[in-house]
């Protein structure tokens, strides 16, 4: 009996030490430079939006949080990079809009998307607009829509590449519109916009801030914002749920992870630290000038997004009979 006590006495101990050990962990966390992987090139968006939040973000941990680019597959490489890793708080990564599209077209991703991170915050979104050719015959939405309706077939298109974000986005207008469109695939945004501007195609769902000069310059014409509000940017331009297709909501956003597994101590410091980071009005200003807005959300509310986008974006897949690769 008495040795049963005596057991007893240990194992609760070792519960109590246990217990205390994340917060310590957390209270000494960071001690040495914090790596972000980025799993696109240098002055891309979630490039960018990374460097605007890291610096403030060092200033706040007291170690240096450094980015480092590592392209490839759509980000997949680096955010497996960042699943493998120690989870001990000095590996993490940006995440863009991106990761929720390659979860449900890349069969063979070597992480689960949702289990295998640690999602901290949400960090910022950016606006995809619908942008037309300058000599489409319709000024707006409805116009386009109504076009589309009555040439079925005719209209096409384009996109940066078969599963981007933008394809999808443009799927979901076309199957929430009821419309009969082709899609045309070009490598990237620049070709996007050249196939525009000489009317190869007749409208594309892009970026904001990659098209605003275009249409500044009268080359093409923004029909509308497809985010759920009207963007700060052009706010004379409707939404498109405003435009007659409701419901629908796309953005592109930028969010914090860590590996699973990261103690939870850490990630609510990270995730504090962050909300903090985005009050700053300097840093608020500068993602604007990126064509980003600051948008904090809590670890539980982030991954809900995650699970939210990937569910939509499995069912824009289905419909539009699109195999996986």
């Amino acid at each position: 009996m008495q040795r049963i006590r005596i057991f007893t006495a240990a194992f609760v101990g070792l519960l109590m030490a246990a217990a205390h050990v994340a917060p310590a962990a957390a209270q000494e966390w960071p001690t040495r430079p914090i790596r972000v992987l980025v799993g696109f090139g240098a002055g891309g968006g979630t490039d960018i939006v990374a460097r605007v939040v890291a610096q403030p973000l060092s200033e706040l941990l007291g170690q240096q949080v450094v980015i480092e680019n590592k392209p490839g597959a759509g980000s997949t490489i680096a955010t497996d990079v960042v699943v493998k890793a120690d989870k001990d708080g000095y590996t993490a990564s940006m995440l863009s809009a991106g990761h929720t599209v390659s979860a449900v077209m890349l069969k063979s991703l070597p992480f689960d998307p949702v289990k295998d991170l640690a999602p901290v915050a949400l960090v910022g979104t950016s606006a995809f607009v619908v942008v037309a050719r300058k000599d489409f015959p319709a000024s707006d939405l409805k116009g386009l829509i109504a076009r589309a309706k009555a040439e079925p077939g005719k209209l096409n298109y384009a996109s940066v590449g078969l599963g981007s974000t933008q394809h999808f986005a443009s799927e979901l207008l076309k199957q929430m519109a009821g419309m009969d469109v082709k899609h045309i695939p070009y490598r990237g945004t620049p070709a996007v916009v050249t196939a525009l501007r000489s009317s190869e195609v007749d409208y594309a769902i892009e970026l904001v801030h990659a098209v605003i000069g275009q249409v500044q310059a009268g080359e093409l014409k923004i029909l509308a914002v497809a985010s759920p509000q009207r963007w700060p940017s052009i706010p004379s331009v409707p939404t498109v749920a405003e435009a007659g297709v409701p419901g629908y909501e796309v953005a592109t956003w930028y969010g914090f992870v860590f590996p699973a597994g990261t103690p939870a101590a850490i990630v609510d410091k990270t995730s504090k630290a962050l909300e903090q980071v985005l009050s700053r009005p300097t840093v608020r200003d500068q993602l604007s000038k990126a064509g980003a807005e600051a948008r904090f959300s809590s670890p539980a509310q982030f991954t809900k997004h995650i699970q939210d986008e990937i569910a939509k974006w499995k069912s824009v897949r289905d419909k539009a009979g699109l195999a996986t690769n």
